[in-house]
């Protein structure tokens, strides 16, 4: 239970993109809260990258805290590499100095992440564990609402291109049980430039907020404060 509250809602989007400026725009419109997976370590050009023709810049580190102000950081490792590729200590150092480097960075505790190319297996749990990382979300959707039984491999509820998103959404707004229930919508924000479709986003969430009977938070808010 959230503040009185059975149903939560919150996001969580990849990457530290420019992107990101717009999507945080959105949010702030309609009073949600998201948490903002980033790579430390190619927060600068060599972070860049194009699909499709779409240019996709990494936010430069001095701009960082200004942009996500209100919004949680968790860690997307320092250097995005596929964690089933890596030897243990080469994981270790790209989940510790990532959580180092952004904690410095906005003086807060990390206790979050995202796993790269959704890449882990239990050694890699046991790793991010070490380094204090308290939840870990993978790209396998549930497409329910129930809250995770392992925080350290959890699934959102969907990600927003899922074509049943509206409907899944209409039935957490109709849910009214006493088991806590939570929607967690993940991403790219970039995504919404090569498909083209930030209008989609925007009624997700406008259609998603300003209910009384829901609690809107970051991820740490809703699965670690519960």
């Amino acid at each position: 239970m959230w503040n009185g509250k059975h149903k939560a809602v919150t996001f969580s989007y990849d990457d530290g993109v420019e992107q990101d400026r717009r999507l945080i725009k959105i949010f702030n419109k309609y009073g949600l809260k998201g948490t903002f997976n980033l790579n430390s370590g190619i927060m600068n050009e060599n972070g860049s990258f194009k699909i499709n023709g779409i240019d996709i810049k990494r936010i430069y580190q001095n701009k960082l805290t200004e942009i996500y102000k209100g919004h949680e950081i968790a860690i997307h490792t320092l250097t995005h590499r596929n964690l089933l590729e890596l030897d243990d200590n080469v994981v270790y150092q790209e989940i510790l100095n990532d959580k180092i480097n952004l904690e410095k960075t906005f003086n807060t505790t990390i206790n979050g992440m995202a796993y790269p190319y959704g890449t882990f297996n239990e050694n890699i749990i046991e790793i991010a564990k070490k380094c204090d990382i308290r939840f870990a979300r993978t790209v396998a959707d549930t497409h329910n609402f129930m809250l995770p039984e392992n925080l350290m491999s959890f699934g959102a509820t969907c990600h927003h291109n899922y074509n049943k998103i509206l409907e899944l959404i209409n039935n957490f707004l109709l849910y009214s049980g006493e088991t806590d229930a939570v929607f967690c919508i993940w991403g790219h924000s970039y995504e919404f430039d090569i498909d083209n479709n930030w209008e989609h986003i925007e009624k997700i969430c406008d259609i998603i907020s300003g209910k009384d009977d829901i609690f809107y938070g970051t991820n740490s808010d809703v699965f670690i404060k519960a």
